[in-house]
């Protein structure tokens, strides 16, 4: 388990073009493709919204999040959602399938660890309130569900289409060895069952289409920013390394894989 400390390791962020390619790709969904990044204002959903733009076979990207951004490209929609309001969620799907019919891809790069002195990771069952587990569902499990409820419906059939949720490592029950960090952990634990779950469901109604968790890693953005100073500099990412990592495995991902949890490297994790 990482501690909070004050100080962080300095990290230079690679330059986009390191990451950009052949190797960087969605072949196996073909053309013409319209993505979705869910909380596109955070670290790792602006890497992936930067990322998808440069891609040829991306056709247009639907950004959303809290933040009013300026269009970079013709390819490129801002759509305001608050992940605590289920109205500007239905109203975001509704606006995407009036655009765009159907989606290929759906990317939701959210989650909250902490924020601000009242709401940290808990070192002890003695810190866990009522009021930081509410805080931790409503952002990193219920927001998500009702996502899915609402865009994976929009899923492209017949042919491969994805819906991915980031979750965390610690969220894993198999592979929990330290404790702590109880709301995060229980959190990104139900995620993992709602998307396992969802994928049942969604195998039934479009075989073709992938339902999954992927772990990005440790990533040098706000969320980890506190927890730095005991990782290797070797193992903490950009996000524009982990979010061109992720897209490869989302690529390589095929319906038999859909419920899984993955790393960033493509290695399963245990629930």
């Amino acid at each position: 388990m990482f501690s909070p400390v004050n100080q962080t390791q300095h990290f230079t962020e690679p330059n986009l073009a390191d990451y950009l390619g052949d190797s960087v790709m969605l072949d196996s969904f073909g053309n013409n493709l319209n993505v979705v990044v869910v909380g596109a204002s955070g670290g790792l959903g602006r890497a992936f919204q930067d990322i998808l733009l440069d891609i040829p076979s991306v056709n247009r990207v639907f950004s959303l999040s809290r933040k009013s951004e300026v269009f970079r490209s013709s390819k490129l929609e801002n759509i305001y959602v608050d992940l605590e309001s289920t109205e500007t969620i239905e109203d975001a799907a509704e606006r995407i399938q009036s655009r765009a019919g159907t989606v290929n891809l759906i990317l939701l790069a959210t989650g909250l660890l902490h924020d601000g002195p009242d709401f940290q990771p808990e070192r002890s069952w003695t810190s866990l309130t009522a009021q930081s587990l509410e805080r931790a569902f409503k952002i990193n499990t219920i927001a998500p569900a009702v996502i899915a409820t609402k865009f994976l419906p929009l899923l492209a059939k017949k042919k491969k289409s994805s819906f991915i949720a980031l979750s965390a490592r610690v969220g894993s029950i198999g592979d929990n060895r330290l404790g702590g960090w109880h709301s995060y952990r229980a959190s990104k634990a139900a995620l993992n069952m709602l998307i396992r779950t969802f994928s049942i469901e969604l195998t039934r109604r479009n075989p073709e289409a992938v339902c999954a968790c992927l772990h990005p890693g440790t990533v040098d953005t706000r969320l980890s920013k506190p927890f730095q100073r005991n990782i290797p500099q070797a193992t903490l990412k950009g996000s524009i390394e982990s979010a061109a990592q992720l897209i490869k495995v989302i690529n390589n991902l095929t319906p038999n894989e859909s419920g899984g949890f993955y790393a960033w490297d493509g290695t399963e994790i245990p629930y």
